[in-house]
């Protein structure tokens, strides 16, 4: 077993040493992750997607304008025809535009339902980069915390060597028994095993901060001074129910919805169109030109557009209540997150306490141990006190600090700006600034190719 654990530490050593040379802060971790994130730029890709579904509504409200040529060529029968050739050929060129000039507002409207999905997909996109910082800190702790706890289980493994090896000496001058050396025996075997178990664990955790960071842990320095928190539940409450993102995503689908009413009751009105062409003959060389009004309406569609406007009304009351049920969420999130901030903040210092009473306890049993009051399964027993109490406090630092961002980001204020990262973060108007027009060849257009680039980049 302590072959295995010397080749697992060299292993686990040769891994850090590149890394060893500049030690990585929390922040730099946190600026990893929003950089290197694949949940992040999928969803920024869902949001230009949306982008572009506005700049589809606004291509809706233009004219459609199409051009179409034909040519052919033709073999006549001399025997049933009267035709002086005995082939001809034919083409045409005609050029015409189409565009709805009133659909009861249609158009305008599915502009406006496009725009507030817009706004609900940045919400979204606000919420996963909320998550994918809070992975980045959960994964920093975590890391730190199993290096203390692997630290803690080589202390140990030092500590029950030197008892067995007493327990060996006393041993000899018949002072304990072979049971006494039996015990220590078993207990370093134990110990071996945690040790292994923990180094296990650290690796586990290097494997979680390469997944939320893009690259394994070098030198951690030390867990700065988390942010500031409202000073009770009810403020952080009213903070989160005001600007969380699952609020803000909701209130957006919620004007979507009304508006998908709105669009759906169109379809009970008529629709006015106008269309233009220009067209000629390239055979006979005469041309033509046209104008034209066209004013429609269903009468009858099988109960298709009341069916429509009834699904419409029913997504509206759902995107209601879904805004409703967010707010409740987003309450509850923050009461569990305050909740278990609190019992983590208690458990350190109980863990304190317990760590004090362990430590004197163990420092008297092994005295009393050496004067013969005490066996050998005494100090064993006190040891593993010991160590039991240092690492339940350990995890119970290392909860607090996670749980302070577990509060900001049910807050939904868990984000690159609000840390104030440094980095350069993802502008939602760059891109839906550059498409909201729709443009097609123009300097909007290059102004798209170039965040495209610098996308693919």
């Amino acid at each position: 077993m302590r072959t295995f654990l010397k080749v697992l530490g060299f292993v686990a050593g040769f891994a850090v040493v590149p890394a060893l040379a500049q030690a990585e802060t929390l922040a730099d971790a946190l600026a990893s992750a929003y950089k290197s994130s694949n949940l992040l730029d999928q969803n920024q890709a869902v949001l230009r997607a949306a982008d572009e579904d506005a700049a589809i509504a606004m291509a809706n409200l233009r004219p459609v304008l199409n051009f179409v040529t034909s040519g052919g060529w033709r073999q006549y029968d001399q025997t049933i025809t009267s035709l002086g050739d005995d082939n001809a050929g034919s083409g045409s060129l005609e050029l015409s535009a189409q565009v709805v000039l009133w659909a009861g507002g249609r158009g305008k409207l599915s502009l406006e339902a496009a725009r507030a999905q817009v706004l609900s997909t940045r919400a979204a996109l606000v919420n996963v980069e909320q998550q994918v910082l809070l992975q980045a800190v959960s994964a920093y702790v975590n890391v730190q915390l199993q290096q203390e706890i692997v630290a803690l289980r080589q202390s140990n493994l030092r500590v029950i060597t030197q008892e067995l090896r007493a327990a060996k000496d006393r041993f000899e001058v018949g002072e304990v028994t072979q049971t006494d050396v039996a015990l220590a025996e078993a207990a370093l075997a134990a110990s071996d095993a945690n040790l292994a178990a923990a180094q296990g664990q650290l690796m586990v955790a290097r494997e979680r901060y390469k997944a939320v960071t893009g690259q394994y842990p070098g030198k951690l320095t030390s867990l700065p001074k988390p942010p500031a928190l409202p000073k009770t539940l009810d403020e952080a409450k009213a903070v989160a129910e005001r600007g969380h993102p699952l609020v803000t995503q909701a209130q957006h689908q919620v004007t979507a919805a009304d508006l998908s009413v709105k669009i759906a009751a169109t379809a009970f009105r008529p629709t006015l169109s106008g269309s233009a062409d220009l067209s000629k003959d390239t055979d006979t060389g005469i041309g033509s030109g046209g104008l034209a009004l066209q004013l429609s309406q269903t009468l009858s569609a099988g109960g298709r557009n009341a069916a429509s406007y009834r699904k419409a009304m029913a997504g509206k009351e759902a995107a209601q209540a879904g805004l409703l049920q967010s707010v409740v969420q987003v309450s509850e999130t923050v009461g569990q997150a305050w909740s278990q901030l609190l019992v983590a903040q208690a458990s350190i210092e109980a863990g304190r306490q317990q760590v004090t009473a362990a430590q004197r306890a163990f420092d008297g049993v092994r005295e009393e141990a050496t004067l013969g009051a005490r066996t050998t399964l005494d100090v064993l027993n006190a040891e593993q006190n010991l160590l039991s109490a240092r690492a339940s406090r350990l995890e119970a630092e290392a909860n607090r600090y996670v749980g302070v961002y577990q509060v900001l980001a049910s807050m939904g204020l868990l984000t690159a700006e609000h840390l104030n990262l440094g980095v350069p973060t993802f502008d939602p108007e760059a891109y839906y600034n550059a498409v909201k027009s729709a443009p097609a060849h123009s300097a909007q257009g290059k102004a798209l190719d170039r965040i495209l680039q610098k996308i693919a980049d």
